[in-house]
């Protein structure tokens, strides 16, 4: 028999989907993968029904639909101060997932060095590899996880074509500063780099920090390209609504890879989106203050156990260290977790370059009731300690 792609041997399927079918499988609280379990706003609810008696069923535009890109490129304008043309600046994709994959196909060729900070989000790895490019790992260093500046001078001297920044993070929670974008910028202009960012979780940051858009500072736009999603803002993570802006050079390319990837979104879902892009500030407000509170509750159970875990600055994942339960590697620990306490983590292995097995990374983008019932499952790790 034909072999498959030996490039399929470089890495696993997803760890962290694995998870959710394990939490299945014992019907554990699943705080594994990152989605909610609340709906998204009413708007949105009303606007896909009213979709889905419009004249939506048919391909849209292979690169957005008209009406979603200019709401999409008014909302961007509005928060980050880009001057976008929804003509010129943005192709929309299947996700931030596709738009990963689009940006790294549009800006590397084979045998290309891809910087990318470790922990990781674990789809970074493999989209270098699917697209024939070299990864280049700079690591993030626990608590906080901030970057050597050296080691990350050192890894642009190796000539990459690009750079991958996750901000916020996943799975770290970590904020980006300004400082630290204009650090990387500066390298990224020195070895000729892109600069690719990914950004979901743009409106989930805590006091005292806050979302710098890399795009937007002094002479990056040319050289940044931004992923992004409606997934986490608008918690419509199985709509599958992502999008790639950048300089109109970079997104005619872009367009390309897109059209022969997916060929387009799903039509009736971009119209219903719009009414989410033309949500009030107030809104963005709100969901600033409702996931605060989640934080809250949920970090408030794992001081109570006793074990460490990482403050996040933004997104809505906290990084648990577990080292002094006395298991072997975290994934038998994460195992433990779902067969015998009742809750889905994520080995934070995964994550990592280097072989790290403290931390199990968990979620809150719950209800209160389910976190409560996690944070009450979590607890029993107390009696460890």
């Amino acid at each position: 028999m034909p072999k498959t792609a030996t490039r399929l041997s470089h890495f696993n399927e997803s760890v962290i989907r694995g998870m959710t079918r394990l939490a299945n499988r014992h019907n554990a609280i699943n705080l594994s993968q990152g989605f909610p379990d609340f709906d998204p706003p009413e708007e949105l609810l009303a606007a896909l029904e009213r979709a889905a008696r419009g004249p939506f069923h048919q391909y849209a535009v292979t690169w957005g639909a008209p009406k979603f890109r200019e709401a999409l490129a008014r909302k961007i304008t509005h928060f980050s101060g880009l001057a976008v043309d929804p003509d010129q600046h943005l192709v929309v994709t299947c996700g931030s997932t596709e738009a990963m994959m689009v940006a790294m196909m549009t800006a590397c060729n084979p045998g290309d060095k891809v910087i990318v900070f470790s922990p990781f989000y674990e789809n970074y790895a493999a989209d270098a590899i699917l697209s024939g490019a070299e990864p280049i790992y700079v690591s993030l260093r626990a608590p906080d996880f901030h970057y050597d500046p050296d080691e990350l001078a050192c890894a642009f001297a190796q000539k990459p074509k690009a750079i991958i920044v996750c901000n916020p993070s996943n799975p770290t929670g970590k904020v980006f500063t300004r400082a630290e974008l204009l650090e990387i910028l500066a390298l990224a202009e020195k070895y000729d780099a892109f600069v690719i960012t990914d950004e979901p979780y743009e409106h989930i940051v805590y006091e005292p920090y806050e979302h710098v858009y890399c795009a937007a500072l002094p002479g990056a736009f040319d050289r940044v390209i931004t992923c992004n999603s409606l997934s986490k803002t608008y918690s419509i993570t199985g709509w599958r609504l992502g999008y790639v802006y950048a300089a109109p050079r970079v997104i005619a390319q872009a367009r390309k890879v897109h059209d022969f990837l997916t060929v387009g979104a799903a039509a009736p879902l971009q119209e219903a989106a719009i009414a989410g892009l033309e949500l009030p500030d107030s809104y963005y407000g709100g969901l600033k203050t409702l996931y605060t509170r989640k934080r809250d509750i949920f970090l408030e159970y794992l001081r109570k156990t006793g074990l460490p875990f990482t403050q996040p600055q933004g997104a809505y994942y906290v990084m648990m260290d577990i080292s002094s339960l006395g298991f072997a590697t975290d994934t038998a620990a994460a195992e433990w977790l779902v067969r015998d306490i009742g809750i889905a983590g994520v080995p934070g292995s995964s994550f990592f370059r280097e072989p790290e097995h403290r931390f199990i990374r968990f979620h809150f983008a719950k209800k209160e009731e389910t976190l409560r019932a996690g944070g009450e499952c979590l607890l029993k790790l107390a009696k460890k300690v």
